[in-house]
């Protein structure tokens, strides 16, 4: 089941991404040859109008082939080129190739941007700076006292100090550090405020804490519709950003010789992610597609060769210097590219197998 959603989870990444260079391509005048889920060999394929719809047999990405995409197709079929200039992307001008280039990363962006604000109607966990007691556990401290759930806790005094509550941790470490001793709590219930006296047991039951309840620093809160695209952008954008920040460290890392920070996934691993994600239901598998397609867009947009934003480097140095450049290069650069990102993908894929086999 996990495999047949994770294929359903790639597949949308890469339409939605391919989907976005096809439709740029397609405002900005480009033919567009081909548009390939997966790699080949090539199983299967539609014409419609133009362009061939394919399905090839290597799942991990897709592609958009564009009419004249590189400089060294113009030497190759100069005078095929040549006739049909207007729908060549070389021959676009250089903002008009960077639209479409960027097309596809905007694409998972705003996939991204759909589904968090999407999540944001269903309620979403925020924090609240308080502790909210989730429940209260027969016969504890807190029972005795009167605690109920639902309330928040944001103060206790103690031996004459006091306490500012903002965390669980707060709460949590205050219970233990003055265990049987008695503490006065604050606690907001419906709007009104109220203080409840007990004593944190010394040695609680197992599996309960000294005061006996459960609490959390969180409280789920739902966006009406018409506010959700708004927060989901905002949100959209803070998780890019800490997207790219992680990324720019983890290659820092690497390329230092240190061990990343953070663990690096590939095909297998997000394949073992959203088995986890699907336990969870819905909400968790549509979370992890957001995070995906978030990811996706940060990846592609980074200035190296065969990526979006390699590609992207070519159409403002042609935009700056107005020179064309150097079809060898281009073809080479690219080349250097794709062998390296294929290489890889091949260790994160031996990495992720060895971890599952371990």
């Amino acid at each position: 089941m996990s495999v047949i959603v994770f294929i359903l989870i790639l597949a949308l990444l890469v339409l939605v991404h391919e989907f976005g260079h096809f439709l740029a391509a397609k405002k900005n005048g480009v033919r567009v040859e081909e548009f390939g889920f997966g790699f080949p060999p090539r199983l299967f394929g539609i014409r419609k109008g133009e362009t061939l719809y394919s399905i090839n047999a290597l799942p991990i990405g897709g592609f958009v082939k564009l009419y004249g995409e590189e400089y060294h197709e113009t030497k190759n079929h100069k005078s095929q080129i040549t006739e049909h200039k207007s729908k060549a992307f070389v021959y676009k001008h250089p903002l008009q190739k960077a639209v479409i280039i960027i097309a596809g990363v905007l694409g998972n962006f705003l996939l991204g941007w759909v589904l968090i604000s999407f999540l944001f109607t269903q309620g979403v966990p925020t924090p609240i700076n308080k502790v909210l007691v989730e429940r209260v556990l027969p016969g504890s401290p807190a029972f005795t006292a009167g605690l109920h759930e639902k309330d928040l806790i944001y103060k206790a005094v103690i031996d004459k100090k006091e306490f500012k509550i903002t965390s669980s941790s707060d709460l949590i470490s205050l219970s233990k550090k003055y265990a049987g001793k008695d503490m006065i709590i604050s606690v907001e219930r419906e709007s009104k405020q109220y203080s409840f006296i007990l004593t944190a047991r010394v040695k609680p039951p197992q599996g309960e804490g000294p005061l006996g309840i459960v609490i959390t620093s969180f409280m789920e809160k739902r966006y009406p519709w018409y506010q959700a695209p708004f927060y989901g952008l905002v949100e959209a954008f803070n998780i890019t950003k800490k997207i790219a920040i992680e990324l720019l460290s983890t290659l820092f890392q690497v390329l230092t010789f240190q061990k990343p920070s953070v663990e690096v996934a590939g095909p297998v691993g997000i394949a073992r992610y959203t088995g986890q994600a699907i336990k969870f239901g819905k909400n968790a598998v549509l979370e992890l597609i957001a995070l995906l397609s978030l990811n996706l867009a940060i990846i592609n947009i980074l200035p190296f060769p065969a990526l979006d934003g390699g590609r992207l480097v070519f159409a403002l140095y042609e935009w700056v210097t107005k020179r064309r450049i150097n079809h060898k290069i281009e073809q080479y650069v690219n080349l250097f590219g794709i062998m390296t990102l294929l290489t890889l993908a091949a260790l994160i894929t031996i990495n992720d197998i060895v971890k599952l086999i371990k």
